[in-house]
């Protein structure tokens, strides 16, 4: 609906300049206060890119866990990007929330990012494309969309002070353009990133805050800063910030903007235009007395299916050699890996969300090869720096003796102030505890599911005491560095040992003596490992396993530990001896699969030694069904890669800082753009799917190129038409793309919208499969 600028005025003039400060600084950690007295309801913002958490960060609220957003880019789908806004949209509103902290849209500058599974790809055309497209799902809902992290976010080593030095062509052509087009699609809040950019830091920055993307894009939104960004009051207000995430502890504005304003430090015409924009925002989403958002809203029935749909059409064949896939109903499988059952669904930080439940690779397998297969399970291998949370199935509560952990919070006396029954190992208190929390106690009966030695931690920082069956354990863990958010994101773990007979039940009781620390959240995890088989033995097994099936799955990959907000990957390697479980299953099994659950570009120095390989990203909780699907040719594997895939780590950008600055001096030249031919394993845009194409023809007139299409397979199938440009001083970038569904034998003319900012030197167009693979060039008219 639209906007009546004089309404929003009106109530404007009738707040205070503490209230209107009080408004641009938050109520608590989600969300800015009402003020009734001009129909202004409170505005909740919750995370994250990967589902919409709520304003809970545990299992008592769960969301739906999309695949990851790398995944999406993997679509190379903008309809289907606003689709999975539109769901993430439906999810929000079903749990009040207004803003929804995301998409990120920052570049895949190295395969190293902590934070490259959060983003969608490598080329700011593809990120600006789907980007607009979840950010036009997403508030066709009446939900406020975060486009982040605003600017040169794409590191995460000392991402709170490391200057980003970036040329101005290169800052326009690559860095900002998302932004810019997902501004122009219409968003209604951006996110200023935590790092410098020539200087300034982006939450002080006037020239990128107030210039460009206010003044210059027209951007009439609100920015807020990311938790503890804005360390300044005056600077930070001037600068173009409009609100300091809500419950920031020790927050610069508040009383101090305040006090800058009476002092004529800060205008407050410019308070004024920072609560107008809060106030457009709260019109949007429906806060405002007055204004309404679109009725009807709600998760649909399907919305797990859509999920499956969305993970399988991510997923990526890299290689198909002898077709071998689909597998054509194998009795005898071998099902190998540790990301078999320490599945990776998503990555760590703020976008980690709690799903109801999670479908694993195993479970979906022998939902869709039926009875008639039999399934043999091994790990293979260890390469786990962490213990998994203690599992819920195997506690109960030593009061009622129901599933699950029972959580007292005391007093300095030992008093019980709340009692509750928890589903979780891991315990999060982003809202606080009781008023007079000195300790919190864990206890639960937890019953062997098997004989030997079980090994039990505690993950946290702080004082713990751990007893298990009756032997106790002091514990002490501290922070190496001083960022706060390392205190969820990779806590110290101390571990015990214990030996159990199988059935049988022991007491287990932590209490953890409590430290908010800086965040104002306490938060620490059980963990827990069955007994289990040494590493070289277990290795042994699973390539025994694999010599006697019909075809071996191996599924490898990395974990939350690896790819994570809050620090960057140091190696491309799989953790462990992956690499060494898939060569010897590979020389063990001629029918070999090998799925690959990751985020972002691992090395793969087996590629060559398996006739199969498919890329499945982190899926999110319906990944191992769809695993499954594409694996059986129920689903056709439809993804494109949206990243280049190296082949060593000789020549990648490195994400980490030198002396406080990380210099861009590639300039424009990263992603494919980067690589040399031989530098590359997979390129850019492949991707193989279960069919062949041919392409016949192609014109390019008045901006658009037409790209004739036949598949030549004997299957249906999905293509990703890519069109690149280039010219004697241009090297090749993408100019445009679309997918298109074709029957078996069928043909099709797509059409494809070239990219406006295509320098006049780009003067031949071409079209193909992937950056490497470019069949019919014509003149760019």
């Amino acid at each position: 609906m639209s906007i009546d600028e004089a309404d929003l005025r009106k109530r404007l003039a009738e707040l205070t300049l503490e209230e209107k400060v009080t408004l641009l600084t938050g109520a608590d950690f989600w969300t800015l206060p009402p003020i009734e007295r001009i129909g202004l309801k409170k505005i909740v913002m919750s995370d994250g890119p990967s589902g919409v958490r709520g304003t809970r960060w545990d299992e008592r609220e769960t969301s739906l866990l999309f695949p990851s957003p790398t995944s999406l880019g993997a679509t190379w789908d903008v309809a289907a990007a606003e689709r999975t806004g539109r769901l993430n949209g439906a999810q929000a509103r079903d749990k009040g929330v207004h803003v929804h902290l995301a998409p990120t849209i920052n570049i895949h500058r190295t395969p190293l990012g902590g934070r490259h599974f959060e983003n969608y790809a490598e080329d700011p055309l593809l990120v600006a494309r789907i980007g607009a497209g979840f950010v036009r799902g997403v508030q066709s809902t009446g939900v406020a969309s975060t486009v982040k992290h605003y600017v040169g976010n794409d590191s995460e080593t000392e991402r709170n002070a490391y200057d980003a030095v970036i040329d101005e062509t290169t800052l326009e052509e690559i860095y900002l353009r998302p932004f810019r087009e997902t501004v122009s699609a219409g968003a209604w809040a951006v996110m200023a990133a935590y790092n410098k950019v020539n200087g300034p830091t982006m939450t002080e920055h006037g020239g990128l805050l107030t210039d460009v993307l206010k003044n210059r894009w027209g951007f009439d939104g609100i920015v807020v800063s990311d938790w503890f960004a804005i360390s300044s009051t005056v600077e930070s207000a001037n600068g173009g910030m409009d609100v300091e995430m809500p419950g920031t502890p020790g927050a610069c504005w508040r009383d101090k903007l305040v006090a800058a304003v009476r002092e004529g430090k800060v205008a407050e015409e410019l308070v004024d235009d920072k609560v107008l924009r809060v106030l457009r925002l709260a019109a949007r989403t429906g806060a405002l007395e007055g204004y309404s958002v679109p009725a009807g809203v709600t998760t649909p029935a399907d919305a797990r299916d859509q999920l499956r749909e969305l993970a399988a059409r991510s997923m990526v064949v890299l290689r198909n050699e002898g077709g071998l896939l689909p597998l054509a109903s194998p009795r005898r499988v071998a099902l190998i890996g540790p990301n078999v059952r320490r599945f990776g669904s998503q990555g760590g930080g703020s976008a980690h969300v709690n799903p109801a439940d999670l479908v694993l690779p195993e479970q979906g397998l022998r939902e869709v090869l039926g009875d008639g297969a039999e399934l043999s399970v091994h790990a293979g291998v260890y390469p786990h720096a962490r213990l998994a949370e203690l599992p819920v199935a195997i506690c109960a509560d030593p009061r009622t003796g129901e599933r699950g952990v029972r959580v007292d919070y005391l007093d300095a006396d030992g008093e019980v102030l709340l009692s509750e029954l928890r589903q979780a190992t891991k315990l999060m208190f982003l809202e606080g505890l009781p008023e007079g929390t000195a300790r919190i106690r864990v206890t639960a009966d937890v019953t062997a599911p098997a004989s030997g030695v079980h090994t039990f931690g505690v993950a946290g920082t702080g004082a713990y005491t751990l007893t298990i069956g009756g032997e106790r354990h002091e514990i002490s863990l501290a922070l190496d560095g001083d960022d706060p958010f390392m205190a969820f994101l990779a806590p110290p773990e101390h571990r015990v040992e214990t030996a159990i007979d199988a059935g049988a039940t022991v007491p287990l009781e932590l209490v953890c003596s409590i430290d908010e620390g800086p965040l104002g959240l306490s938060t620490f995890a059980l963990g827990y490992f069955e007994p289990h088989l040494p590493e070289d033995e277990e290795l042994a097994a699973a390539v025994a396993a694999a010599r006697a099936a019909d075809v071996a799955i191996v599924l490898v990959g990395t974990n939350d530990e690896v790819e994570s907000e809050g620090f960057d990957r140091t190696t491309l390697a799989l953790p462990g001896r992956q690499d060494e479980l898939v060569a010897a299953v590979a020389a063990a099994q001629p029918a070999t699969v090998v799925v690959v659950n990751a985020g972002s570009p691992v090395l793969m120095p087996w590629r060559d030694e398996v006739p199969a390989l498919l890329w499945a990203w982190l899926p999110g909780q319906e990944g191992g069904g769809a695993i499954a699907d594409v694996l059986a040719g129920r689903r056709e594997p439809g993804g494109r890669l949206p990243t280049t895939f190296p082949a060593t780590e000789e020549g990648i950008l490195l994400p980490w800082p030198k002396d406080g600055v990380l210099e861009y001096s590639e300039g424009t030249a990263i992603g494919y753009r980067h690589y040399a031919a031989d530098e590359v394993a997979f390129p850019f845009g492949h991707g193989l799917g279960y069919t062949t194409w041919e392409y016949e023809a192609l014109t390019v007139s008045g901006g658009v190129a037409e790209v004739t299409i036949r598949n030549a397979g004997g299957r249906d199938g999905r293509e990703v038409v890519q069109v690149y440009a280039h010219g004697p001083d241009v090297p090749v970038r993408l100019a445009g793309f679309a997918a298109v569904d074709v029957p078996a034998g069928g043909h099709a003319t797509v059409r494809v919208e070239l990219d406006g900012a295509l320098p006049e030197g780009a003067t031949r167009v071409r079209a193909g499969r992937s950056v490497a693979d470019l069949r019919l060039e014509a003149a760019r008219s």
